[in-house]
């Protein structure tokens, strides 16, 4: 079905139409071979809270971004190649019902559907993507992701000291290995993850220490005893501490 829909004027038009609604600011998204499987909103577990967002799902890649106007008008696109996705179910807990992980090298969350149905239609139809697209690559399934960070909302306190309560003044970071939320003198060092990132980014003191002995894998060291401020916050800029402060 997939190879039949590859040229068809209908599948071209779709995703025309799906460029149009995130404009100029996104990615060209029709190449040779590509087709629109299917859309929807899905609501993404944010750092902040949950926020409904677009995606669509092609043969090769996810794609997903801000809804601004419903069905007209997207931005923030975000692409994610399918070869390197792997999902997994995750329980229900309270209003947060139907969701799974989409885990990737770079970035890992959790999205949610609006019913069962739509969530089993959704995996189902990313996973045999995924497993069509190594079939034809001849490539391994991707064996490291990205930690999925906890919810800000979760953590009143430092998850690694237990001491550190969180206020306007002493901020959260997460630990970009672990994913937990940490206070700043818990992840005061950078270490470089490879598949993350060009450049080290911020780690709790436990994955540094993991990660300098070689427990957790690759990646290169870069360490720095960055000094505090008086409030007890580093001089890493928001820029370096939140890759995509929205989410």
């Amino acid at each position: 079905m997939v190879d039949r829909l590859a040229n068809s004027e209908a599948n071209s038009k779709r995703i025309q139409v799906v460029e149009g609604c995130f404009g100029t600011a996104g990615q060209p998204l029709a190449i040779p071979g590509r087709v629109l499987i299917g859309e929807g909103v899905l609501t993404k577990l944010c750092r902040k809270k949950p926020k409904a967002r677009q995606f669509f799902l092609f043969n090769d890649i996810l794609v997903y971004g801000n809804i601004v106007i419903h069905k007209k008008k997207y931005n923030k696109q975000h692409i994610i190649p399918l070869e390197s996705v792997t999902i997994d179910t995750v329980g229900d807990e309270g209003e947060l019902r139907n969701g799974w992980l989409i885990k990737t090298p770079t970035k890992s969350f959790a999205v949610y559907a609006a019913t069962a149905t739509e969530k089993s239609e959704w995996m189902s139809h990313i996973g045999k993507c995924v497993t069509d697209l190594l079939a034809k690559s001849g490539k391994a399934p991707t064996g490291e992701h990205a930690a999925v960070w906890v919810p800000d909302s979760e953590a009143t306190l430092c998850m690694r000291c237990q001491k550190v309560k969180f206020t306007p003044l002493s901020r959260r970071h997460h630990c970009r290995k672990c994913g937990f939320v940490v206070c700043g003198p818990c992840s005061e060092k950078k270490f470089l993850l490879p598949s993350q990132s060009s450049k080290p980014v911020r780690v709790c003191e436990f994955c540094f220490e993991q990660l300098s002995l070689g427990t957790h894998g690759g990646g290169g060291l870069h360490a720095s005893s960055r000094s505090l401020d008086a409030y007890g916050r580093s001089n890493m800029s928001d820029d370096d501490d939140d890759d995509d402060s929205s989410d």
